[in-house]
């Protein structure tokens, strides 16, 4: 397993939380909670990412694995998309544009 430099998954994170929210939750719904009504990402490896949901008021914290390893900051975003496309398509959802 890699992990990351902090400047890197403090990129990655604050992206996903600003820019993606409405993925992070699909991806925990998906892979982790179903009934989660927010998640927010907070950290990652080379294996997964980890999100924070709430489940039922209560935060819970999911590492979901990616679909294949994150060798580098740029695979790091080609897992993330792979990830939320297979969010969506096993929820059943139309993902929004972005």
């Amino acid at each position: 397993m890699t992990t990351f430099d902090d400047t890197v998954i403090a990129g990655v994170t604050a992206h996903m939380n600003a820019d993606h929210t409405g993925d992070n939750l699909m991806i925990v719904r998906a892979f982790a909670e179903p009934t989660a009504t927010s998640a927010r990402m907070v950290g990652l490896d080379s294996v997964a990412g980890e999100w924070v949901a709430d489940v039922d008021g209560t935060e819970k914290l999911v590492k979901v694995p990616w679909p294949e390893p994150a060798v580098d900051r740029a695979a790091i975003r080609t897992q993330v998309v792979a990830l939320c496309m297979d969010a969506y398509n096993k929820l059943g959802v139309a993902r929004p544009e972005h």
